[in-house]
């Protein structure tokens, strides 16, 4: 998601032509793009977010939208905490007034989203803060059961303050590329051209007349990186068109390699994208050449994108976890494997990831073993407190059993038409919107049925990056248990409403819990308190968590296996031959297994919820050697025996027992029977007999 930035606050909109001061495009990857309305009513993907001044909320405005829903004034003033309203009918129209009063007393909530648009209009009037929102009627009043509970749990979320996510400029100057079929390509260029520096990269061999709104060049694309405001396109094959001569048009001779920086592409080849997920990648542009109106929209939408935007920094990288490699040898690639836009690269031992080609889907940091990815917009820690919010608020006003649907933008959609022409939502299922689903993880799931809940449900768009979310979803099933976490896959309001009438809830969790830390920190806190006893739980191929077993038989504690360990699991003992192992920390990553020469490492996919998988085991341990010459301990003792077994007597190095009794000495001892042995190898050239003056008298023929 792109803001374009301005002078002004965010929340103030950018002053267009015209004086018109609210349109400002974004683009986020996993939707088309929409308007980002700000000042005159805010549009915006995602939850609803609370603006707050120098004061907290005080009151909670409540409005039953022409008697169309029942509000329990009471239930929810118990669970949010919040005084309440009273019950208005028609807010927004003739009573609006009392909008107005309570603006001038302080911070407020309004339970309304339909007609934001008008309270802002008019806190902006009063030059007043903007109040918070929550959308109380479509996502709970128009249903079916007693809602009180839900719409206290949600007004309560409402009030948590979002924080802010890191973000960096992105400039895009409008220096235009367009690629395709000249008789596609020089109609939009020359629209474009009179805005935009437009290069048209023809790639056939239509005659294109020169015209000075843009430049022209034939050839073919061999690549293209980058993101909005920093593409590198390459080019092969490139002619440039002579601006001399008549008759037929003259071309340079072609050469390859080319390379061009633009800051927007236009692809309008109709074939196989220059980049993965195209329509994730901001400023990236592509329609079907032979639909006109599709190819008018991409001039619309290429021409908003100019100027400064700010670009969310989505993960965050902690190179020293990653557990990619280890002395050029791979380990764990889920991230590389997942990425859809191609934006993680192998850099050496860890991955780097590029933020400008990054849409923010999340799948890297739920499948990463280690946690050296984290997801920033928002942070686990404000996700976990949301639900612990909805689920704590919900218990709090008498609810008993809630159920959690986790969703974005097209969830939120299918909930309203649910809502307005259908059963809309269950009195027991609470709604959580978030930006992109498809980094809530095993870790998020199990933590949702700690908080509390009976199910947890995500509901899936179109669009939805799923490949994550199916393995996340076995995984956190091995450890929580079936029948209490589900996708939703459906398109159908009705359906959706269907569904979750008809579910069966199971019965949550009698003593809910809080996971704090890491994400492999909350999921053991999250399958302790959903597996009491401290029971052993074998987990599918690839689980981040597990043991590893040992064949002691084959293993000769050469240790390589600690040297490349990436986060520790491994240990060994400076004192005596010793394989230590800590199952806390192991990652599965499985660069022991492929290290190990003897291939005496066997990976055990598992979760050890006791006590004992927080301290090291002794995995392999033998008796140590002692030196013949001075006793010190070193080496393994079979590990010397069976070397001793296979060299004496059979290498020549080793024919006799002197040479043979060297494998028996440490290191200080070796040295010095090597220094003091009939062969030397230390040993240098005899040192000259010194000179001296009987020499010189010796040779003088008068001596």
């Amino acid at each position: 998601m792109l803001y374009r930035l301005s002078s002004r606050p965010r929340t103030c909109g950018v002053q267009g032509k015209g004086g018109r001061e609210n349109v400002i495009q974004f683009w986020r990857g996993v939707y088309p793009c929409t308007v980002l309305r700000l000042g005159c009513g805010q549009e915006r993907n995602g939850p609803p977010r609370v603006v707050r001044g120098e004061n907290m909320v005080k009151s909670l405005i409540l409005c039953d939208c022409a008697g169309s829903q029942h509000l329990d004034v009471s239930a929810i003033e118990a669970g949010c905490g919040l005084s309440c309203s009273k019950v208005h009918t028609a807010l927004c129209t003739t009573e609006l007034s009392a909008v107005e009063a309570a603006l001038s007393e302080g911070e407020v909530l309004i339970a309304c989203q339909q007609e934001r648009a008008t309270f802002e209009a008019l806190a902006e009037d009063m030059e007043v803060d903007l109040p918070g929102f929550v959308d109380l009627r479509d996502r709970a009043g128009w249903g079916e059961g007693d809602a009180g509970p839900k719409m206290a749990a949600l007004a309560a979320e409402a009030m948590l303050p979002t924080p802010e996510t890191p973000a960096v400029d992105v400039i895009s100057e409008g220096v235009c590329f367009v690629i395709g079929a000249g008789e596609v390509v020089e109609p939009l260029a020359s629209k474009l051209g009179s805005v935009l520096a437009v290069t048209a990269l023809i790639t056939d061999e239509a005659e294109v007349m020169p015209s000075e709104g843009f430049d022209v060049i034939r050839g073919q694309v061999r690549q293209v990186r980058g993101a909005l405001g920093g593409f590198e396109v390459r080019i092969d094959r490139l002619q440039m068109l002579e601006p001399a001569g008549r008759g037929a048009q003259l071309w340079s001779d072609a050469k390859d390699g080319a390379r061009s920086a633009c800051d927007i592409v236009i692809d309008l080849t109709g074939g196989v994208p220059f980049v993965p997920a195209p329509e994730k990648r901001e400023g990236y542009l592509r329609a079907d050449p032979r639909d006109p109106v599709a190819v008018a929209d991409l001039a619309f939408e290429a021409v908003q994108m100019t100027g400064t935007f700010e670009k969310p920094l989505y993960v965050q990288v902690e190179e020293t976890l990653c557990a990619h490699s280890r002395a050029e040898q791979v380990g764990c690639s889920n991230c590389l494997e997942i990425c859809p836009t191609g934006a993680i690269t192998s850099a050496g031992d860890h991955v780097e990831i590029d933020p400008m080609v990054c849409a923010g889907c999340g799948a890297c940091a739920a499948l990463c073993p280690s946690t050296a990815i984290t997801y920033q917009d928002p942070a686990v820690s404000f996700v976990l407190a949301r639900m612990q919010m909805l689920a704590r608020s919900y218990r709090k006003a008498g609810g008993a059993a809630p159920r959690l649907l986790v969703h974005d933008v097209h969830g939120a959609e299918m909930i309203r038409l649910a809502a307005r022409f259908g059963r809309g939502l269950p009195a027991d299922v609470i709604p959580m919107e978030l930006q992109v689903i498809s980094g809530f993880g095993h870790a998020e799931m199990l933590a949702g049925l700690a908080h509390g809940f009976a199910q947890v449900h995500l509901l899936l768009a179109p669009t939805t990056e799923r490949d994550a979310l199916d393995r996340e979803l076995v995984l956190a099933e091995a450890i929580g248990g079936t029948g209490k976490l589900g996708l939703i896959d459906v398109t159908d309001p009705d359906a959706l409403s269907d569904l979750l009438y008809e579910a069966e809830v199971p019965v949550p969790l009698g003593d809910p819990v809080l996971p704090m830390g890491n994400r492999r920190q909350i999921a053991r806190l999250a399958a302790q308190a959903l597996n009491p006893g401290g029971s052993t739980l074998p987990l599918p191929t690839g689980a981040p968590y597990g043991a590893v077993e040992v064949n002691t038989d084959s293993c000769t504690l050469c240790l390589s296996c600690v040297s490349l360990c990436p986060s520790g699991a491994l240990i060994d003992n400076p004192d005596m031959p010793q394989l230590n192992f800590q199952e806390d920390a192991c990652l599965q990553c499985g660069m022991c297994q492929t290290i190990c020469p003897e291939q005496a490492i066997t990976l055990v996919p598992q979760l050890d919820l006791s006590d004992g998988a927080l301290s090291q085991r002794v995995l392999n341990e033998e008796e140590p050697f002692a030196c013949v010459e001075c006793g010190a301990l070193f080496g393994v003792k079979s590990t010397i025996e069976r070397v001793m077994d296979k060299l004496v007597g059979v290498n020549p190095m080793f024919a006799t027992s002197d040479q043979a009794k060297v494998m028996q000495m440490c290191d200080d001892c070796r040295v010095e029977a090597q220094f003091h042995s009939e062969n030397n190898p230390f040993q240098a050239a005899p040192k000259p007999r010194v000179v001296r003056t009987e020499d010189y008298f010796s040779k003088r023929k008068d001596h």
